[in-house]
């Protein structure tokens, strides 16, 4: 396994945020590395269950993902790193809060499917991959793919009345 580095993560209004990820060839050394760094990164944030590689300023299709131990998560795949994922099926659509670590100040309601199926590349062997889940799962796999679709949370909420400061708890 490839050593991953921490790196920093950008905030919005950083313009690699709302430009369209590239697709990437999963099986390349930098796409690897990239993978080991989101992980890496996602792993000191506190409370982070998703960091997408727009985040960290590289406008490629990547993702990293683990609500492992969420209270909110009823399925976990435990921790994974996807390339070029699509929704190839959605349902049960609800609305429920998210935050995100490059809009740190705000959290907001957005509406989402509770159930998704998503097909997407392993990075390193180029593998296939066809994921489904649900719940909290489902809505973080959700969030990282749009941030790779140039999209904020921000994006998805139905209106002022639906952001909130978010609450710091020392």
């Amino acid at each position: 396994m490839t050593e991953g580095r921490v790196r920093p993560v950008v905030t919005a209004p950083a313009a690699v945020l709302s430009r369209v990820a590239a697709d990437v060839d999963p099986t390349s050394a930098e796409v690897v590395q990239l993978a080991a760094d989101l992980v890496a990164t996602m792993r000191v944030s506190p409370g982070c269950v998703g960091l997408a590689a727009p985040q960290i300023g590289v406008g490629a299709r990547v993702f990293a993902v683990d609500v492992t131990g969420h209270p909110k998560a009823a399925t976990s795949h435990g921790t994974f790193v996807l390339c070029n994922a699509k929704i190839v099926e959605a349902s049960r659509w609800k609305a429920g809060r998210e935050g995100c670590m490059s809009v740190p100040d705000l959290t907001g309601d957005v509406k989402r499917a509770g159930r998704i199926v998503v097909e997407a590349l392993a990075p390193g062997t180029g593998e296939p991959i066809i994921l489904a889940t649900d719940a909290f799962e489902a809505r973080a796999l959700q969030h990282e793919i749009d941030h790779c679709g140039g999209k904020l949370f921000l994006d998805r909420v139905a209106g002022a009345h639906a952001v909130y400061q978010r609450k710091v708890y020392l």
